[in-house]
């Protein structure tokens, strides 16, 4: 909708990770660099962790997108609080194996022979966990037992674990000892800094064909790095409502009162469900509260003062539920198209 407007060949700030638009910040070319090494070494954990949104998820996935797919193959497993036998079957999906076997022994013995017959094709298995920090400890424990598998005295099988950072915490407990010496590669992902988090923004823009329209001014690449503080995730949410908010307001210049009025939104909605505050729009003006004479001419200016208020006020939420609907909307359309 908003990338017609603008002349744009796509949305340059979806939520779903796409490595065409991987972006080789400082700490991103730093964590590829890690996990190349890692994946170099052929064995063990390698672990990257990070705040939620900093770019984990990507970071795997333009790994994935650079590696040679007839020497590995690839498979991912999003956890949850999984139990033994659940995590094993988790990594029997995860690489089109079935599942559904009555005992543990018998899915063991299904994915060793799986693994052992890749191996003498030539090629190793590389496992993907997303979400590790919510494994419990015998769920890490079965992966470190996966690791021991071996053909011609080489291990066949690497584990990436992608976390947030409870999982270096989690790691350091002195009970994960036996997990801590099978590790080769860690990396922590940090925020990006506010010169790349502009350079962000305008690399997302260039990929989606932006020839400066909208223009962006200076401030408001201050309000989106003070919102953000240089998580790629939080970007692109407020980068794609304010491209959002400028079609619909036909503007051609986001600058900082734009920026502002759609951050105010995304805070008002982050607050919905919180109880009203005494100072709310639900709760009682200040004005009211001054008990003036309804018919002094004070009173009728206050009563005034306060009905424009409404009025702006219906008319801002007025605006914000219609770009909230036409998000909906392009959420459903980007999910049908997926699909």
């Amino acid at each position: 909708m908003y990338a017609d407007f603008y002349g744009l060949s796509k949305k340059p700030f979806q939520l779903t990770p796409d490595p065409e638009f991987f972006f080789n910040s400082t700490v991103h070319k730093r964590g590829l660099a890690y996990l190349h090494y890692g994946l170099e070494q052929g064995e063990g954990f390698i672990v990257v962790t990070g705040s939620p949104g900093t770019g984990k998820t990507m970071l795997v996935k333009e790994l994935l997108e650079t590696i040679l797919y007839e020497a590995i193959i690839p498979g991912l497993m999003v956890t949850s609080q999984v139990g033994a036998e659940d995590t094993l079957r988790m990594v029997a999906g995860a690489f089109g194996l079935a599942y559904d076997t009555n005992t543990k022994a018998m899915l063991l013995k299904s994915i060793e022979y799986f693994f052992k017959l890749k191996a003498k094709e030539g090629k190793r298995l590389l496992l993907v966990v997303d979400e590790a920090q919510n494994l419990p400890r015998q769920s890490l424990e079965e992966l470190r037992m996966l690791l021991n598998f071996e053909f011609g005295g080489k291990p066949i099988m690497q584990i990436f674990m992608l976390g947030q950072e409870e999982l270096r915490a989690h790691l350091q407990a002195d009970h994960m000892e036996q997990i801590r010496q099978r590790i080769t590669a860690t990396y922590h992902l940090r925020p990006l800094e506010k010169e790349e988090t502009c350079e962000y923004i305008v690399h997302r823009l260039l990929k989606a064909g932006w020839k400066s329209d909208p223009v962006l001014t200076d401030d408001t690449f201050d309000q989106i790095y003070r919102f953000s503080g240089g998580t790629p995730r939080l970007i692109n949410s407020l980068c794609d409502r304010l491209l959002l908010y400028g079609f619909l307001e036909e503007l051609h210049v986001l600058d900082g009162d734009a920026c502002k009025t759609v951050i105010d939104e995304i805070e008002q909605d982050s607050n919905y469900l919180k109880p009203e505050s005494p100072l709310s729009p639900a709760a009682p003006h200040l004005r009211d509260e001054l008990d003036l004479p309804p018919d002094s001419f004070e009173g009728r200016l206050a009563q005034l003062e306060n009905s424009v208020t409404e009025l702006r006020r219906d008319l801002q939420k007025e605006r914000a539920l219609l770009r909230k609907a036409i998000l909906i909307q392009l959420d459903l359309n980007d999910a049908y198209d997926m699909s």
